[in-house]
């Protein structure tokens, strides 16, 4: 019996290493951006001034889109070849965080359109559910469930979901809609990378 040598073996190792990817990023790691992707859309998550996190958006099948999330969770700014809206809080976003179990709060806020006066104000209702365990690949994020009602300015629900919150990464990496009927569904990340320098 031949033995291979050990320099062989280490190659073997290593490659087999490579092969299922860089470490998790983590809390710390996350403070120089990180790639989350799943087929049809790669979205590059990047830290910026004022608690706001940069996202850029890039679909398979449309036109790319900028987004600004204050601590990676509520939309205040999008810009694409669609239109750009700001949605402006008449409350401090920064008094919401650290999320906590059992939390509920309610913003008002206008959206502004260079293409649209504004007709009213809406709403966002936040109730943190709990908390939960997200994968994405090999890494496991701690997550807390989040329903977001938005509403319209005389009451009506215009959107509806339960994010997956990862508040070390300051994302959502997935929504859940319709949650609790035969219609449930997750719409979620699914890989999730250092981005590249």
């Amino acid at each position: 019996m031949q033995i291979a040598p050990v320099g062989t073996i280490l190659t073997i190792l290593f490659m087999a290493g490579a092969a299922h990817g860089a470490p998790c990023v983590d809390a710390k790691s996350a403070k120089n951006g990180f790639v989350l992707a799943r087929p049809g859309i790669q979205s590059e998550f990047r830290p910026v001034a004022g608690g706001m996190v940069s996202v850029a958006n890039a679909y398979e099948s449309q036109s790319p889109q900028k987004q600004f999330l204050f601590a990676g969770l509520i939309e205040v700014f999008r810009d694409s070849d669609t239109g750009r809206l700001a949605m402006i809080p008449f409350s401090d976003l920064r008094k919401l965080f650290p999320l906590k179990t059992g939390a509920r709060s309610t913003i008002e806020f206008v959206e502004l359109s260079p293409s649209k006066q504004p007709k009213g104000t809406k709403t966002l209702t936040l109730v943190v559910k709990g908390k939960e365990t997200f994968s994405l690949g090999d890494c496991k994020y701690n997550v807390l469930a989040v329903n977001e009602t938005f509403k319209n300015g005389a009451g009506e629900t215009l959107d509806a979901f339960t994010a997956l919150y990862a508040p070390d990464l300051q994302a959502t990496l997935a929504r859940r809609y319709d949650e609790g009927t035969s219609a449930e569904s997750v719409n979620g990340y699914e890989t999730i990378k250092p981005l590249a320098e």
